[in-house]
C-alpha cells in the first residue's frame, strides 16, 4: 500500500514537472527606428535572414508587427519569438552564429558600421507563458491581413505580490476562460521575467478589424462571468498601470 502511494505521488510530481516544462517562453524584440531607410533595412533583415534562420532552428511561428498608428517620434517594429524552453532561448545566438545562410543573407544588417546603424535602439522583453495557456496559439481570422487588429496589452502591478495575484486572476479566476468563451483569439498570455517594466504581464488578442475588436470588448464588459470576477475583493488593486497597443502583422509575419 505504501509503495503504491509512493508511486502515485511520484507520478503526480512527474506530471506537474512536465506541465511546468511545457510552458513556453516568449521574447518580444522591439526595434526603435528613426528613418524609413532603417525600417526598410530591418524589414529586409527580418524577412530574408532572421525568420528563415529561426525556422531552420525549429522555431516555426514568429510574429512581426507594426503599430496601426505611427508614432511621430519614432518607428517601431515588434518581433514575437516563442521558445519551447529556456535552453532553446539561450542556445539561439550560437545557432545563428553558425548558420552560414543567415550570416550571408543578413550581412548588411549584421555587419553594419558604427556610422550606418540599422536601428537607434533594440529592446527585449522576456516572458513565461501562463499555466492557463502554456503555448502560443495562431489566431483564426478571416479578414484581409491589412485590416486585422492585434491588441497587445500590458498590466503593471504595484508590487510582485499583486502581480502574482493578477496572474492568478487569469489562471484560477478563469479570466482566460472568459476570453476564450467570447472568441478573443488570444495569441499568448505571459508574465514578464525580464524587461524594463516590472512587475508586469502582457497578452495579445486578435480581431478581424477595429469594429470587431470594439464589439468583443463590449461583450466582455457585459459578461456576467467577468462582472463577478472583477467584483471579487481578493483581486482588487492588482493593476497600477495598463497600456494598450494596436498592431498589424507585416506581410511576412507567420502569425
Amino acid at each position: 500500500m505504501r509503495l503504491s502511494t509512493f508511486l502515485l505521488a511520484a507520478l503526480l510530481l512527474s506530471s506537474v514537472s512536465l506541465v511546468a516544462k511545457e510552458r513556453q517562453f516568449y521574447q518580444i524584440k522591439i526595434y526603435h527606428l528613426k528613418t524609413a531607410a532603417q525600417e526598410a533595412r530591418v524589414d529586409s533583415f527580418l524577412q530574408t535572414a532572421y525568420l528563415p534562420a529561426l525556422h531552420r532552428a525549429g522555431i516555426q511561428t514568429v510574429g512581426v508587427f507594426k503599430p496601426v498608428t505611427a508614432d511621430t517620434a519614432e518607428i517601431r517594429i515588434y518581433v514575437l519569438v516563442p521558445f519551447r524552453n529556456m535552453d532553446q532561448f539561450i542556445s539561439l545566438d550560437q545557432k545563428l552564429s553558425s548558420d552560414k545562410a543567415y550570416q550571408q543573407a543578413g550581412q548588411s544588417y549584421l555587419q553594419a558600421a558604427y556610422n550606418d546603424i540599422p536601428y537607434s535602439r533594440l529592446e527585449s522583453v522576456l516572458l513565461q507563458a501562463f499555466s492557463g495557456m502554456p503555448v502560443m496559439t495562431t489566431p483564426s481570422l478571416t479578414a484581409p491581413q491589412s485590416e486585422r487588429i492585434y491588441e497587445l496589452r500590458s498590466y503593471e502591478s504595484p508590487t510582485e505580490q499583486y502581480h502574482v495575484n493578477k496572474v492568478k486572476m487569469f489562471n484560477e479566476g478563469n479570466e482566460i476562460g472568459i476570453f476564450q468563451q467570447l472568441g478573443f483569439n488570444a495569441v499568448f498570455y505571459g508574465s514578464v521575467i525580464s524587461g524594463s517594466k516590472m512587475p508586469n504581464l502582457m497578452y495579445m488578442t486578435t480581431f478581424n478589424n477595429k469594429a470587431d475588436r470594439d464589439a468583443h470588448w463590449k461583450a466582455f464588459s457585459a459578461d456576467p462571468g467577468w462582472k463577478k470576477l472583477s467584483a471579487m475583493q481578493e483581486y482588487s488593486h492588482n493593476v497600477s498601470r495598463s497600456e494598450i497597443l494596436f498592431l498589424r502583422p507585416t506581410t511576412y509575419s507567420d502569425i
